[in-house]
């Protein structure tokens, strides 16, 4: 059946180049109707296959007025709003399924001017279709997917990729790391059931502060499989039980290192469900430790990227330790030595660029910025870094510069790339540090003793070094043969959290019968 009909404001999406119309809207009777002037099978045309297709596609159906169904990211969830004021006699009713749903629920609602507002934050825990009904009538749906942070587009470097790609290898020379790792942590002395002090009061009551475990520990973390054996390691050790949720891109590894760990536990009588590995790569258990498992987890350490670490945060119910990022600082002062800075910001910056401990952020002196600049940025450029930097250091260096703004100070790179500073004096660097870091490792260069004194003690990172490369932030270089993770909490622990900081404690009272009066 052929509809004869009226065109109304014709508009052309897009234009061939003979400036025939490609893609077209025509409005008929306040409705609109796109039409592709060629065949969309591969034997007219490749259309279906170039890169704009899914974009004009997605255009056309966000410029569809009565489309029914609307999309949203999970980490958006709020208020989702639909065009009708639901009655007060209105029944909302939002399910994952037309047909058999498993999950339900009934939003809270506020209706004004033709709109209502479904509030659905915290109410929906996982990407996947739903369908909204008023009153047993379908209304509306709302398809919500993976936060958007995902599909961002990110270049690495050959050097990056490798150095990506040796995280996740477990060869023979990593197994020697943490096969020596593992017996640094065995000759350490039990941190369990010591007396960490006592004293007894007029009161007749003796008072004593004991170590205890924490509990049950949940970490999840990603990439580098020495990590499943430096936590296994360290829980145990420190009484601990541990639930392990590592990444999808190392399973098979974490799979294999949590089974000889239970292995060895049954091996020794002890009961193997001291160390748990979930066995997964579906991310809803991540959900289900972090917002389920309150009542069973003591408390949930993440140990990875911010996005990570980000999400750890905003859903747990559980107390969490740990960073969302590692903007670190190294301050060059106007008493720093050139060799030494040089080798020291070198080393900060690229010895490996992905680990959080690494310098995202150079400050410079004014004094020393003429004469320091082109030899350390010019090497750190000479090694594929990208410097952004002020109109006040073109003045100085030679190499390229890229323009910074104010977003380059609080962002951590993870790459081949840092921001660079200048400053009029040491307590310009502090404030620019507490201001736009994030209490992770801070590193100052400088002979002058006072300086360095001055900066170790206002600055608020967990970790502030002098004359010492900012990638020394790590548990196993501190002697606690390795790390759960790092916490920049203000409240303990901080730093590398290893066996010492993997306990608590609490207070034990003995006394001779006595009562309060």
């Amino acid at each position: 059946m052929i509809y004869l009909f009226k065109i109304i404001n014709p508009i052309n999406y897009i234009n061939l180049s003979n400036a025939e119309p490609l893609v077209s809207k025509y409005s008929f009777k306040n409705n609109d109707f796109y039409f592709f002037t060629s065949n969309l099978s591969r034997e007219y045309s490749n259309f279906s296959q170039h890169a704009l297709f899914v974009p004009i596609l997605l255009r056309i159906k966000e410029k569809s007025a009565n489309d029914i169904t609307s999309q949203i990211s999970i980490d958006e969830l709020e208020n989702f709003r639909i065009n009708q004021e639901i009655q007060q006699n209105g029944k909302i009713q939002i399910t994952n399924d037309l047909s058999k749903p498993t999950f339900s629920f009934f939003p809270l609602i506020s209706s004004s001017s033709g709109s209502s507002s479904l509030y659905i934050k915290d109410m929906i825990e996982s990407t996947g279709h739903y369908f909204i009904y008023n009153n047993d009538s379908l209304i509306s749906a709302l398809s919500v997917n993976n936060s958007k942070s995902e599909s961002k587009m990110v270049f690495s470097s050959s050097k990056e990729l490798n150095a990506e790609l040796e995280n996740l290898d477990l060869n023979d020379k990593k197994i020697i790391v943490i096969k020596s790792s593992i017996i640094i942590i065995i000759r350490f002395k039990d941190p369990i059931d010591h007396v960490l002090e006592k004293w007894k009061r007029p009161n007749g009551l003796n008072i004593s502060r004991v170590s205890i475990p924490i509990g049950v520990i949940g970490v999840i973390y990603e990439s580098r499989p020495n990590v499943t054996s430096d936590v296994a390691s360290l829980c145990f050790k420190s009484g601990n039980a541990v639930i392990l949720r590592g990444g999808s891109e190392a399973i098979n590894s974490n799979r294999v290192l949590s089974k000889l760990f239970r292995k060895a536990l049954k091996k020794n009588k002890v009961d193997e469900n001291f160390i748990q590995f979930i066995d997964s790569k579906n991310r809803k258990m991540v959900d289900v430790m972090l917002s389920k498992m309150k009542e069973y987890i003591d408390v949930i350490i993440p140990r990875g990227g911010k996005n990570l670490v980000r999400k750890v945060q905003e859903l747990s119910k559980v107390p969490i330790i740990g960073h969302l990022e590692g903007i670190c600082h190294t301050y060059v002062d106007k008493d720093a030595e050139l060799k030494m800075a040089n080798k020291v910001v070198s080393n900060a910056k690229l010895r490996n660029t992905s680990i959080c401990g690494a310098t995202e952020t150079i400050i410079m002196h004014k004094n020393i910025v003429k004469k320091f600049s082109n030899t350390i940025l010019g090497n750190l450029e000479k090694n594929g870094c990208k410097i952004y930097g002020e109109k006040t250091l073109a003045k100085f260096y030679k190499g390229k510069i890229f323009k910074a703004t104010e977003k380059d100070w609080s962002t951590e790179y993870l790459s081949s790339a840092v921001s660079v500073k200048i400053v009029n004096n040491l307590n310009e660097a502090i404030s620019h540090i507490n201001k736009y870091g994030t209490m992770h490792t801070d590193s100052i260069i400088t002979k002058n003793k006072k300086t360095a004194n001055q900066f170790l003690k206002e600055v608020k990172s967990s970790i502030a070094m002098h004359n010492t490369s900012t990638q020394f932030a790590d548990g196993g270089e501190f002697g606690f043969g390795g790390e759960v993770g790092i916490s920049t909490n203000v409240l303990p622990p901080r730093g590398p959290v290893g066996l010492n900081q993997l306990v608590s404690y609490k207070y034990q009272i003995t006394s001779n019968g006595k009562i309060r009066n």
